[in-house]
C-alpha cells in the first residue's frame, strides 16, 4: 500500500500510466483509450494516495479494501495500475488482448474486460468480472453489505461510467445502498459526458447526477476529476461520512492527456495507428498533463 500525497509525484505516476494505456491499446490494435485516460487520475490517487488498503503479495487478504471497475472496458487503466503496484508485472501488459500470456495454461489474463481473480484466467487484484455495464454497483453493494455483516472495517470503491448509469439496475442498486446506509461504500462516476455513440446528454441525459443519488439517500460530492487536491479531499470526505454511502461525481475529459483524443467520442474504443501512437507518446513524454 502506498501513501503518497505529493501531487507532483502523483501526476508523474499518472503520466507513466497514460503511456502504458496508450501502448497497450496500440500493441493490441484494440481497446478503449478514451475512458481509460479520463479515469486514470482518480485511480492514481486511490491506489497511491493511501486510500485503498491492499497487499499485492496477498490478493486474498480478508481485510483489504475493494475496488471494482464497473466500466470494465476501461481495463487498460486498471491493468496499468495493477502492474505499477505489483499485482502483475509490467511485462505482462504486453499480453493485453492477446491469446497467449501469463496464466498457468499459457493464456493471457489481460483481456478486454477484467476477470475476477478467482477465475482460471482471472487477474490478481481484480475484485469482479466486469464490463456487462450496470452490474458493478450491485457487486460492490454485496461486498459492502458483507463487510458490515461480518463486522469488517474494509471499504469498497466502485467506478462507473456516466453512459453506464443509463442502466436501470444502477438506480435499483443505489436505492438499496441508501436504504441500508452502507457508509463503507463509495461510488465514483467518471463523468466525461461521452459514450460510444456521442454525448451522454443527447443520447439519454443522466444529469443532474448528484441530485439523483441524493434522492436515494447518498452523500454526493462533485469535483474536477483531474484536480488532484479535489480528488484527495473528496476521498477523505467520503471515508469520514457516517450513515450513508457516498458518490463522487468526477467531471473529467475523455482522452485526457492526448490532445487529439480529448473530448472526442470516436476514441471511445479505437486504437491509434503508428503515427497517432508516436504523437501521443511525444505529448506524454514531453510533460504530460
Amino acid at each position: 500500500m502506498f501513501v503518497l500525497r505529493d501531487i507532483n509525484k502523483l501526476k508523474e505516476i499518472a503520466r507513466e500510466l497514460r503511456i502504458d494505456i496508450i501502448t497497450m491499446v496500440y500493441n493490441a490494435q484494440s481497446g478503449h483509450p478514451g475512458g481509460s485516460l479520463s479515469a486514470i487520475d482518480i485511480l492514481t490517487v486511490l491506489y497511491f494516495g493511501g486510500f485503498l488498503r491492499y497487499d499485492p503479495k496477498n490478493p486474498w487478504w480478508e481485510d483489504r479494501d475493494r475496488f471494482i471497475l464497473s466500466k470494465g472496458h476501461a481495463s487498460p487503466a486498471l491493468y496499468s495500475v495493477l502492474a505499477k503496484v505489483g499485482y502483475i508485472t509490467k511485462e505482462e501488459l504486453n499480453t493485453y488482448r492477446k491469446t497467449k500470456g501469463f496464466a498457468p495454461d499459457g493464456y493471457s489474463r489481460l483481456q478486454g474486460h477484467p476477470a475476477w481473480q478467482g477465475n482460471k484466467h482471472g487477474v490478481p487484484g481484480a475484485e469482479a468480472s466486469t464490463g456487462s455495464l450496470g452490474q458493478g454497483l450491485s457487486v460492490a453493494i454485496g461486498q459492502a453489505l458483507s463487510g458490515k455483516l461480518a463486522n469488517k472495517d474494509y471499504r469498497v470503491y466502485v467506478m462507473l461510467g456516466d453512459g453506464e448509469i443509463q442502466e436501470g439496475m444502477v438506480w435499483e442498486a443505489a436505492m438499496f445502498a441508501g436504504h441500508h446506509k452502507l457508509d463503507n461504500l463509495c461510488a465514483i462516476v467518471d463523468n466525461n459526458n461521452l459514450q460510444i455513440d456521442g454525448d451522454v446528454r443527447q443520447i439519454v441525459n443522466v444529469h443532474p447526477i448528484a441530485d439523483k443519488y441524493k434522492a436515494f439517500g447518498w452523500h454526493a460530492i462533485e469535483i474536477d476529476g483531474h484536480d488532484y487536491q479535489q480528488i484527495i479531499d473528496a476521498l477523505e470526505e467520503a471515508r469520514n461520512i457516517k450513515g450513508k454511502p457516498t458518490v463522487i461525481v468526477a467531471h473529467t475529459v475523455k482522452g485526457k492527456g492526448v490532445s487529439f483524443m480529448e473530448n472526442n467520442f470516436k476514441w471511445h474504443g479505437v486504437a491509434p495507428n503508428k503515427e497517432q501512437y508516436e504523437k501521443a507518446l511525444l505529448e506524454l513524454t514531453a510533460g504530460g498533463v
